[in-house]
């Protein structure tokens, strides 16, 4: 289904966290003054995770001044980027998990096919190898290594990883990289994706939900300090950019304390997260009590939602999370008459349909969307558990499902699929 999994209510037996402290702390972004300079104790503090050690002023730190510390800290960079392209982190990737229809295709790309072109059509596995192959030949090349290059590399190599269900297989080679490389901010040219998606993928592969809550208060105290320095210089794209960084912060914390099974935690976390108006904030605060089974929280988030539509989604989503399954699908039907005719809008009413009696009229309504050209993981998932309702020869379905969604054409959104899309 299209909606979280938010069917059961909140379980009363979560264990008790210590209140949010009073003091702002690093997610809090509105009037935020900059970060306080390292001859001032720092006062910022974690809600969950433990304190920071404080900031030493300049006169009383052990190390040399940082002009005099440079040249051998460039010297490690450059020792911490040629570990990066060790021939060993890297693994090959399987292929038992693609379907037949994708792994015979004449659309799959050949060796010569550049980075940018696989990316674009969506051959995102082809494009993790590429990445590691770029990365493993840039040892022999007889210049320094180019930052910029290798982290951009490494981005696409772990996101792709994530984007074709090899996510163990990311966290496992984040686990080889050199500990505080990617923690490092003053690091040449490394992307802030990347180090968001460093901190869940170190998470995951070290099983350690802690970690990935501390880390992403470190990346908020930077995130807060670029927020003033933006501000400071009346850098309006800069100051909303930083914004929306720290927003996802706020709600990517919230949900490391999820998996953690602090739902009271999270809750409290979202609680005190302030929406900028757009309403992107509030849709993923909604979303997030979905999961912790509290619609009636979600309906508050879709209250001040701008504009009708997304509230009435959210509103769906929160009949269908309390089981009345007719009533959100003449919601969905309303949204399907207004114009909202998009994938997520189908498959949700779909799921209605099947749930009130009417699974052949929501087989049909999901084998128009693959028609149309659509094709998410939720999408094929749903219709291939409709055949497993329909029929006993529901392999022969699926197979001709996936042969129908190998032969479309090749977009930004990924082209080819795993047996766990089909339920093969």
């Amino acid at each position: 289904m299209d909606n979280p999994q938010g069917h059961s209510r909140t379980r009363s037996g979560v264990r008790a966290t210590r209140p949010r402290s009073s003091t702002k702390g690093p997610l809090d972004a509105d009037d935020a003054p900059p970060l306080l300079s390292p001859a001032t104790p720092s006062r910022l503090t974690h809600p969950h995770p433990p304190a920071s050690p404080l900031i030493r002023s300049a006169a009383s730190s052990p190390f040399p001044p940082r002009s005099l510390a440079q040249p051998r800290r460039q010297q490690q960079q450059l020792a911490d980027l040629t570990h990066l392209l060790r021939l060993e982190i890297y693994h090959p990737l399987p292929t038992t998990s693609i379907p037949p229809p994708f792994r015979n295709s004449p659309k799959q790309p050949g060796p010569e096919v550049p980075i940018p072109a696989l990316l674009a059509k969506g051959h995102y596995r082809a494009a993790a190898a590429a990445a590691a192959q770029a990365l493993i030949l840039s040892s022999s090349s007889v210049s320094p290594p180019d930052p910029a290059q290798i982290f951009s590399l490494l981005h696409v190599r772990l996101a792709c990883l994530t984007l074709t269900d090899n996510t163990a297989l990311a966290a496992q080679e984040v686990r080889s990289l050199p500990p505080d490389l990617l923690d490092d901010s003053d690091a040449t040219a490394l992307p802030w994706p990347l180090r968001v998606l460093v901190v869940r993928l170190r998470a995951l592969g070290y099983g350690d939900q802690r970690r990935a809550v501390m880390s992403y208060y470190d990346l908020a105290r930077e995130a807060r300090a670029a927020l003033a320095s933006a501000g400071e210089k009346g850098d309006h794209s800069g100051t909303e950019l930083w914004r929306e960084r720290l927003d996802e912060l706020g709600v990517r914390v919230a949900g490391a304390l999820v998996e953690m099974d602090d739902l009271r935690g999270a809750a409290q976390l979202l609680g005190g997260l302030k929406d900028r108006g757009d309403g992107r904030l509030g849709v993923a605060k909604a979303l997030l009590w979905l999961q912790l089974g509290d619609a009636d929280a979600a309906r508050v988030c879709a209250e001040g939602l701008p504009g009708k539509k997304g509230g009435l989604v959210v509103e769906a989503l929160c009949a269908m999370a309390d089981g009345e399954y007719a009533g959100a699908l003449e919601m969905w039907r309303g949204l399907r008459e207004e114009g909202m005719e998009d994938e997520m809008v189908g498959v949700n009413m779909a799921v209605c349909l099947l749930y009130v009696g009417r699974m052949k009229e929501g087989r049909a309504l999901l084998e128009s969307l693959v028609d149309a050209g659509c094709a998410s993981h939720t999408l094929l998932v749903n219709l291939s558990m409709m055949y497993e309702l329909c029929t006993e020869r529901s392999r022969t379905w699926k197979m001709q499902l996936a042969e129908r969604v190998a032969a479309m054409e090749e977009t930004p959104s990924g082209w080819e699929k795993t047996n766990a899309d089909f339920k093969l």
